[in-house]
C-alpha cells in the first residue's frame, strides 16, 4: 500500500484518480541548456509526499537538490552546477575540485580522497609512472554516468521511483574501477536509498578510497540547529591549535559569519544493533532535519565539515573508508583497500528527511540509544586513530 496525500491507498486506488501517475510522482529526465551547467542530464525525483530531488547523470549521477515543501536541504555553493568538461583535477595545485563544488551529493573516489598527495603507482606496472598525482577528493564526482534505465515500478501496491548508471574512472597504465549506482525511493515516501558497488574492472592490484560529502544548506542549517551523532570519540580537529577561537564547537551550530575559517573533525562513530550508524542535522525551530544512515563495516570512519562563512554557509556529514590523514598514511598504516582483479565493495546509504518535531525526536533517541554524544562543544581530542582492520596488502603497495 501507499501512502500519499493523508491516504493509504492501492495501486488501483492512484490510477483510478489520475491519468497519469506524473500527476502525483515519478522521475523525469531533462537536460539544463544554460551558463556552465550546460548540457548536464539531470534527472528529477518527486514522491508526492512533498519530496523532491534531482541527480545530476553527468555528474556520477550525484545528487544536488533536494527539497521537501519548497524547504531547501542541500546546499548549492557559488559555482552552480558546472558541466564536467571545465573539471580541472590537477588544476590550482589540485584544489581544481573547488571549482565544480556543489550540490547535496560529491561521492569522493575512487582510488583518492582528502587532500592532493603524490603517491606511488608501481602496482600498474607501467615504468613511466612511478607516482600518481591526485587532486582533492579524486576524479570520481565529475565523471559523466551511462545512463543504464530510470522511471517507476510498481511491486504489488507499492511504487518504486528508481535510477541506475554506471560510472567508469579509467586510465591506460591506471586504474579500472566501475561504480555501479542505483537511486530509489517510494511513492509517497520521504526517504532516499543509494546503493553503490565499487567494481575493479581492470587486472592490476588497484587501490580503492571511498566518502560520501553530504552537504546539508540553509533553511535546516542556521543559528541553533544541531548535529546529532552517536560519537564514543572526537579523534582529531583540523583546527586543534585554535580550538575554541571562533566561538564555534562540534553539535550547535552558529548563523552565517564574516571571515570565518572552515571546521574538520573526524570522529569514532558508533554503530547499533545490526550495524549502522545514524547521523542528523536538524532545525527545532522549523521541525526540519535530515537523517543519513550507514554501514560501519562499510564505512568506518566519519567526518564532520563546517564552513559557516558567509555565502558558503554549509555543514557536511562525510562517512568514510579512511581516517581523515589521507592516502599515503594508509598505505603506511597497512590500511589501503587494495581492490584485485574482479574484486567488489559494496556501499548502502540511506537519507531521511525529518519533517517534524516528533520525527526529530525519534531520531534523537535512536542517536542516544546507540551512543551518546559529548555535551561539550570543544571535547578533548584523544589523537587516537582505530586500526582499519582486515585489509590484505599487495606486495606492490
Amino acid at each position: 500500500m501507499t501512502r500519499i496525500y493523508g491516504q493509504t491507498l492501492t495501486r488501483a486506488d492512484i490510477m483510478a484518480r489520475t491519468g497519469n501517475l506524473a500527476a502525483f510522482g515519478g522521475v523525469r529526465l531533462m537536460t539544463l541548456s544554460d551558463g556552465l551547467e550546460r548540457g548536464i542530464r539531470m534527472l528529477e525525483f518527486r514522491t508526492g509526499s512533498g519530496l523532491r530531488f534531482t541527480v545530476m547523470v553527468d555528474r556520477a549521477m550525484d545528487i544536488a537538490e533536494v527539497e521537501h515543501n519548497g524547504r531547501a536541504i542541500g546546499w548549492q555553493s557559488p559555482t552552480g552546477f558546472r558541466h564536467p568538461a571545465f573539471f580541472e583535477p590537477e588544476g590550482e595545485d589540485g584544489l581544481g575540485f573547488t571549482r565544480s563544488f556543489s550540490g547535496f551529493l560529491a561521492t569522493c573516489g575512487l582510488d583518492h580522497i582528502l587532500g592532493a598527495e603524490e603517491v606511488p603507482a608501481l602496482n600498474y606496472n607501467y615504468p613511466r609512472r612511478a607516482t600518481a598525482r591526485h587532486g582533492l577528493h579524486g576524479r570520481i564526482a565529475n565523471i559523466p554516468a551511462r545512463l543504464t534505465g530510470y522511471g517507476e515500478r510498481w511491486e504489488g501496491d507499492r511504487c518504486i521511483l528508481w535510477a541506475e548508471g554506471l560510472i567508469i574512472q579509467a586510465a591506460l597504465f591506471g586504474e579500472a574501477l566501475h561504480l555501479h549506482r542505483r537511486i530509489e525511493v517510494d511513492l509517497g515516501g520521504d526517504e532516499i536509498r543509494l546503493t553503490d558497488r565499487v567494481v575493479n574492472a581492470g587486472f592490476q592490484p588497484t587501490p580503492h578510497m571511498f566518502f560520501y560529502h553530504v552537504n546539508i544548506g540553509h533553511p535546516v542549517i542556521d543559528a541553533d540547529a544541531r548535529y546529532l551523532a552517536p560519537i564514543r570519540d572526537v579523534i582529531w580537529a583540523s583546527h586543534a591549535d585554535r580550538y575554541d577561537d571562533q566561538g564555534t564547537g562540534y553539535h550547535t551550530l552558529p548563523a552565517p559569519q564574516l571571515g570565518f575559517a572552515e571546521q574538520v573533525w573526524e570522529h569514532d562513530m558508533a554503530a547499533d544493533a545490526t550495524g549502522e550508524v545514524a547521523v542528523a542535522v536538524v532545525n527545532d525551530r522549523l521541525g526540519l532535519g535530515i537523517e543519513m544512515t550507514t554501514r560501519k563495516d562499510q564505512l568506518p570512519c566519519a567526518y564532520q565539515w563546517q564552513n559557516f562563512q558567509a555565502g558558503h554557509y554549509v555543514m557536511g556529514i562525510e562517512p568514510s573508508t579512511h581516517h581523515v590523514t589521507g592516502n599515503l598514511a594508509a598505505r603506511e598504516r597497512g590500511e589501503m583497500m587494495w581492490l584485485a582483479a574482479g574484486d567488489i565493495r559494496d556501499y548502502t546509504t540511506r537519507f531521511r528527511v525529518l519533517d517534524s518535531a516528533a520525527a526529530i525526536a525519534q531520531t534523537e533517541a535512536r542517536i542516544r540509544a546507540t551512543q551518546v554524544q559529548p555535551d561539550a562543544l570543544y571535547p578533548a581530542l584523544s589523537g587516537h586513530f582505530p586500526p582499519l582492520q582486515g585489509r590484505q596488502q599487495p606486495d606492490t603497495a
